[in-house]
């Protein structure tokens, strides 16, 4: 099953040229059942890599553009009347889907960007005291731009522990740069891309994670780097527990894709940046949040015994 999503992302990466590192992550966020935040400049390929993953896994897509003048009832759904059946009808919102691209998520208001918290964290939504399930599977694909750019606003902790992983894609090299440029128009590529993995197929995936094994060494390892954030003048605060769960799924769904029934260590290592540095914040203030993490983290890694 898991030979299913290493097509899917040679399918991806057709489109997206030159990141095959970032299409295994992004895959290895979907399969671990977690959502996904891709933070970059515009003009990257945000927008077409989600678009191309949901394709690519047969996934029911919408796509909804954050501004600051969005409301949540335009996230989750609103009621109106209706005459004829003399009675207010729920109209469900674009959250209504498998995959929602919120495209440019920092640019709504934090009241806006609050409408997503159950969604992602419980697979629901309640608007006007009714509770409604979400489809399943359902993942958020999130894009932002960086916060130094005008008219951000910057995502509050509990949003960002939602996001499982956080990706940057980054400028393309040379050679991918004049792929791209003499290459087909991508939008095109995107309407001809064919489905490459079923939802059922990436459920049962997702499910098959369950037996991926991890060692009582194994964990000891992703408790002493949590130990190691929670201690000396690197972080203001530590990786929570939801953190440390989510690091060690992570790790199961890079060992699976890895073509094994158990977790190594350098599985968790290939995992810890995307999924802990968006987490943390460097005790000491510096521009570039999640970048400085990454590099602390790094330095962090190399500190703990495996």
């Amino acid at each position: 099953m898991f030979s299913k999503v290493h097509d899917v992302a040679k399918q991806v990466g057709q489109i997206i040229i030159g990141k095959d590192l970032q299409i295994r992550q992004s895959l290895v966020c979907l399969l671990a059942g977690g959502h996904l935040l891709i933070e970059d400049v515009p003009g990257v390929g945000k927008t077409t890599l989600a678009h191309a993953l949901a394709i690519s896994l047969g996934l029911k897509f919408n796509r909804l553009q954050f501004t600051s003048d969005l409301l949540p009832a335009d996230v989750a759904g609103i009621s109106i009347f209706d005459r004829e059946k003399n009675q207010f009808v729920f109209h469900p919102g674009p959250v209504f889907t498998q995959v929602l691209l919120a495209d440019e998520i920092n640019r709504a208001t934090p009241k806006t960007q609050s409408a997503l918290l159950e969604a992602m964290e419980e697979r629901q939504v309640t608007a006007e005291g009714q509770t409604r399930p979400l489809p399943h599977p359902f993942f958020v694909i999130a894009t932002q731009n960086p916060s130094y750019q005008v008219g951000t606003f910057a995502l509050p902790e509990s949003q960002l522990d939602r996001f499982l992983m956080c990706l940057s894609l980054g400028y393309p090299d040379a050679a991918a740069e004049r792929a791209l440029l003499l290459g087909e128009d991508r939008r095109s590529l995107l309407n001809a891309l064919p489905t490459a993995m079923q939802p059922s197929q990436l459920l049962e995936a997702q499910q098959a994670l369950k037996h991926v094994h991890t060692s009582a060494s194994l964990i000891d390892y992703v408790q002493a780097l949590a130990h190691a954030t929670r201690q000396g003048d690197l972080f203001a605060d530590g990786m929570s527990p939801r953190a440390s769960i989510a690091l060690l799924q992570a790790a199961r769904a890079w060992a699976a894709l890895e073509g094994r029934d158990h977790v190594l260590p350098e599985d968790v290592q290939a995992v810890l940046i995307p999924v802990i540095a968006h987490r943390m914040r460097p005790l000491k203030s510096v521009s570039g949040k999640v970048s400085a993490s990454s590099e602390l983290l790094g330095q962090l890694m190399l500190k703990v015994a495996v």
